[in-house]
């Protein structure tokens, strides 16, 4: 190197690790020890939802770590883009709750997983307590016409359509052409009440803070945001059940930096890593480390229990989709109106 640096030429970058995640989860809060043992070292690029993230990872686009969704994972694997993460290198492996460790489709044989389980949380209705008094405790909400163009959800096939299932009495997760119908129906039912399929959950905020919005699907984060700013919100817990999904990070086929991903994965997985996540957006870790760094108090005001298994006897879990692209074609069809 010293011959090179004499003869002018440059010397060689230091690697930095590529990570695609979610919009709002690139926080240094996240990945101290990671930071601390490479400063400088990571470059970080964000999507709104993780079929948007698939579409461009499946064109060509390639970190090396990105953070998808449990019920996209048999999806990325289809198309060869991951490779197997060694859990004997995961060194808060154990830590991680039996219910997200065992999930089926991480499993990829011989102490080797396709996932690492970080966050899980909740899907539900945020609405005005002040601007909707004492509604039914139910999805129909969304569907309720009296207010009409006041109401926000998701624009994701993993969140409305499936509620849309669920009001239908279908499965969401493996449905006949018929039932796909039946779903199609329910959303066409849905869209002229709608203001907006969106998944930027700030302005969603901003409007339910407003009262532009009165309700909306959204997840746990923005009930923590506008609580804090003292509008008079609540997280419905629906009669047909929330939609508690659960996420994690994959270590692309392609990735160059794989020590580093070692490394930035065992940083996510420090205790204090996870109790930012539960403080800042109120959704949970992976790991009970996490959670006996959180008072018992405030778990309870951000309405999680400290075993997400006493969440998933209430709740629907987002698993995979039989029907993903015929349900996603569908979904963007009835948007466009038809």
């Amino acid at each position: 190197m010293a011959l090179l640096l004499s003869l002018g030429l440059p010397a060689e970058a230091a690697d930095k690790l590529t990570y695609f995640t979610w919009s709002g989860y690139e926080l240094p809060d996240f990945h101290k020890a990671f930071d601390a043992a490479h400063p400088d070292s990571i470059d970080i690029s964000v999507f709104g939802d993780d079929d948007d993230a698939f579409t461009k990872v499946k064109a060509g686009f390639r970190p090396d770590v990105a953070h998808p969704c449990y019920d996209k994972i048999a999806r990325w694997n289809k198309e060869g883009l991951l490779q197997p993460i060694e859990t004997a290198r995961i060194k808060n492996w154990d830590s991680i709750f039996p219910v997200f460790r065992n999930l089926l489709d991480i499993q990829a044989g011989d102490g080797k997983v396709w996932m690492v389980p970080w966050d899980w949380g909740n899907t539900s209705i945020l609405y005005r307590t002040d601007l909707v008094k004492d509604p039914e405790k139910s999805w129909n909400l969304l569907w309720d016409k009296q207010y009409a163009g006041r109401i926000a959800t998701i624009d994701a096939v993993h969140d409305t359509p499936v509620v849309a299932a669920l009001l239908a009495g279908v499965s969401p997760f493996d449905m006949t052409p018929e039932q796909l119908d039946k779903v199609a129906d329910k959303l066409r039912e849905q869209r002229p009440l709608v203001s907006a399929y969106t998944t930027d959950m700030t302005s969603v905020e901003q409007s339910l803070a407003s009262g532009q919005l009165v309700a909306a699907m959204t997840w746990n984060a923005s009930a923590v945001a506008l609580k804090k700013q003292g509008v008079p919100v609540e997280f419905m817990k629906p009669k047909e059940g929330m939609l508690t999904w659960a996420c994690g990070f994959v270590m692309l086929k392609d990735a160059k930096n794989i020590d580093l991903a070692y490394d930035f994965i065992n940083s996510r997985l420090e205790a204090e890593s996870g109790k930012a996540l539960i403080e800042n957006y109120g959704y949970g870790a992976s790991t009970t480390s996490a959670f006996a760094a959180v008072p018992q108090d405030e778990l309870e005001n951000l309405q999680l229990p400290s075993d997400p298994e006493t969440m998933l006897k209430s709740t629907v879990f987002t698993g995979p989709m039989k029907q993903n692209d015929d349900l996603a074609k569908m979904f963007e069809k009835v948007k466009a109106g038809g």
